[in-house]
């Protein structure tokens, strides 16, 4: 009977150590939290010139920027300041206007690769007398496909009413950027800014742009771009405001 019992307890000893379970697997890496459902972005910036369109805005004279940009899915609405000079004018004689803020907002989807921005710009000015009707709208139809480091892109602009009320204006642009292997990008762009003449005084103008931005970091960039116009521009618009120019910008962003 001993016997019979030791051997039983033998047995079942085996049984139970084959029976045990594998020692604990170490625990699993915790899921990665799910992207939030908007985003906030800030930027800050300082450039030699700022050139709208090929047009300086500051009488060719430095000019510090900032902005915010809220995200939500495909729907953005963001804010951009910026210091202006646009000199005396005949509804500005005392060259009030120094300040210009922009409101805008749009949706993004997208169509496989090729990226899609339908949105509005109200661009408005403050202590500008009534009488210079500086701010207005527009409309915007943006499009890019990337292959690659590349991508290039088209935009087209309409307001009903430009800038002094001049009238109703379209303006048209091909652009490319190509990213390179130390990080820069190397990008350029071809517009045409058609305008209603009995008002604004010219039918339109040609302006190009071509430069290159670096990452010194992921927050910190430098870009350095020539800019461009017709003679159109530049004989309407004045040297001052319009021609060649080379002009550099510091942007951080946050």
């Amino acid at each position: 009977m001993l016997g019979a019992a030791a051997a039983a307890l033998a047995f079942g000893s085996a049984a139970l150590a084959q029976e045990a379970p594998p020692a604990a697997a170490a625990p699993a890496a915790a899921p990665a939290a799910p992207a939030p459902p908007y985003t906030f972005a800030f930027n800050a910036a300082y450039s030699t010139d700022y050139l709208f369109r090929g047009i300086s805005q500051t009488s060719g004279k430095g000019a510090a920027s900032g902005g915010v940009d809220f995200t939500a899915g495909q729907f953005y609405l963001g804010n951009w300041d910026s210091q202006v000079d646009f000199g005396p004018t005949t509804f500005d004689p005392k060259d009030a206007t120094q300040f210009e803020y922009d409101l805008y907002g749009g949706w993004r989807p997208t169509l496989g690769k090729l990226n899609l921005d339908l949105g509005f710009i109200r661009y408005g000015y403050t202590n500008s007398p009534s009488k210079a009707n500086y701010a207005y709208y527009e409309a915007k139809l943006l499009a890019s496909y990337a292959s690659g480091p590349n991508t290039i892109g088209g935009a087209f602009y309409y307001s009903p009413d430009n800038f002094g009320k001049t009238g109703a204006s379209e303006y048209y642009e091909l652009n490319d950027a190509l990213v390179l292997s130390n990080k820069a990008t190397v990008s350029g762009a071809i517009g045409y800014q058609a305008l209603t003449k009995a008002k604004a005084g010219i039918n339109g103008y040609t302006t190009w742009n071509i430069g290159a931005t670096y990452p010194v970091t992921d927050k910190f960039g430098v870009d350095l771009r020539y800019w461009g116009t017709d003679s159109k521009a530049t004989s309407f618009y004045s040297r001052t405001f319009a021609g060649d120019r080379m002009v550099a910008t510091l942007k951080v962003s946050f």
